[in-house]
C-alpha cells in the first residue's frame, strides 16, 4: 500500500459517495488508475463495503448505553448461545469480548430509558448472566468510523 492508496482510503472514509473524478483529483491521479486502485483495495478486502451513516437523533436512537456484562459461565455452549442472542438485537450496534473484569461490552442505541429497559430484558432472558452494568453516555465528544491509514502496509 502506498501514499496514493492511503489518500484514496481517506477520501472514501470521508465520503464514499464522492465521484471517482473528484477522488482522483484529490489524490493526484487520473480516473482510470484511481478506479483500478479502488477495485484492488476492494478485492483485497481492505474496503469491506460502502455504507450510509445515519443521524441517530433523526432515527430516534440518540441515547447511547454502554453495557458491561460479566459471566461466571465460561463454556463454549454458553458463549455461543449468548452471542447468538445478542446479534439478533438491532439496538446493539457494537459487541466485543473483552479481557479484564468485563467479559463482554455492548454499545446500544435507543430513544429513551424505557426502550433500553426492553432491550435489557431481552438480554437477560437469553442466558444466565452474573452481572450487567449499564452506563449512559451524557455527551458524545468524538465519533468517527474512519480508521487511521498510516499503519497499513
Amino acid at each position: 500500500m502506498d501514499e496514493f492508496d492511503r489518500k484514496i482510503l481517506l477520501c472514501l472514509q470521508e465520503n464514499a459517495a464522492e465521484s471517482l473524478e473528484a477522488i482522483a483529483a484529490r489524490v493526484g491521479l487520473s480516473a482510470s488508475p484511481c478506479w483500478r486502485r479502488i477495485q484492488k483495495l476492494e478485492a483485497q478486502g481492505v474496503i469491506q463495503r460502502r455504507v450510509a451513516l445515519l443521524d441517530p437523533d433523526r432515527m430516534r436512537v440518540g441515547v447511547t448505553v454502554f453495557v458491561s456484562v460479566r459471566t461466571n459461565r465460561h463454556t463454549a455452549d454458553w458463549a455461543e448461545r449468548f452471542c447468538a442472542a445478542v446479534v439478533t438485537i438491532p439496538e446493539v450496534v457494537e459487541f466485543y469480548r473483552m479481557s479484564g473484569e468485563t467479559d463482554y461490552l455492548l454499545r446500544i442505541v435507543v430513544p429513551d430509558i424505557a426502550a433500553y429497559d426492553r432491550v435489557y430484558k431481552r438480554l437477560i432472558q437469553s442466558v444466565d448472566l452474573y452481572d450487567v452494568s449499564s452506563a449512559f453516555a451524557m455527551e458524545r465528544i468524538k465519533y468517527t468510523t474512519a480508521l487511521p491509514v498510516t499503519y497499513a502496509e
